[in-house]
């Protein structure tokens, strides 16, 4: 029979190095020491996609706020009876367009025409004179000859844009008066605008849509 022993356990503890106390901390608590430096992708994936959604979140909210308007978002606002309102373009900025598709080759940018073959629009007596007389000209177009201030054009055909059987210039009424009012009020000419009521009225005046011309246009008033 051995007999007992005399060592205290707490002095072989305060004898333990650092390192057999940090080993066995560990042991006690389960967890093997990460020597291998391993890194979890977890949390860096989670970190891409929270801030792609923040970037998405920013880019709808600026697409699609409208400015953040309290005039767009209004929940007090009243809902609207009727048909949706049309917005009419203005008129001298689509005879500009007009003018700018067909009568610029002819007439030129600047309006004063080519010598002696197509007439002038800036400072044009037919321009800013007779509404009846010039919107017919537009209508039915013009053949002959006619005075400009004081020169003659007849080498070339004015053609007819008002829907005319085979024309190929087939303009509303609204197409124009807009262009008429864009030339009465370009290139220096200050004269009123013309009405597409106007036209109307002329192109129902009209029972055949023929060439006009200056003789005719003469005895308009």
């Amino acid at each position: 029979m051995s007999a007992p022993s005399n060592r205290d356990p707490r002095l072989d503890q305060a004898a333990a190095s650092d390192a057999s106390l940090l080993a066995s901390h560990e042991k006690l608590l389960g967890k093997q020491p990460d020597e291998k430096a391993h890194y979890s992708l977890m949390p860096l994936a989670l970190l891409f996609a929270f801030s792609g959604l923040i970037f998405w979140a920013g880019t709808y909210l600026n697409r699609y706020s409208g400015q953040f308007d309290a005039k767009i978002f209004d929940e007090n606002a009243h809902p609207r009876v009727g048909g949706d309102e049309v917005i009419k373009m203005d008129p001298v900025l689509l005879g500009k367009k007009q003018y700018a598709s067909i009568c610029i080759t002819c007439h030129q940018p600047t309006g004063v025409g080519v010598p002696g073959q197509f007439p002038p629009l800036a400072g044009s007596e037919w321009v800013s004179g007779s509404e009846e007389r010039l919107i017919r000209i537009l209508l039915r177009g013009l053949k002959g000859h006619i005075t400009v201030m004081g020169k003659d054009y007849s080498a070339a055909v004015m053609p007819a844009f008002g829907q005319v059987a085979g024309s190929q210039f087939n303009w509303s009424d609204e197409k124009v008066a807009a262009v008429l009012t864009y030339i009465r009020q370009e290139w220096g000419n200050k004269s009123g605008p013309i009405a597409t009521e106007k036209v109307a009225e002329i192109r129902g005046k009209e029972s055949a849509m023929k060439e006009t011309t200056e003789e005719e246009l003469l005895k308009l008033p």
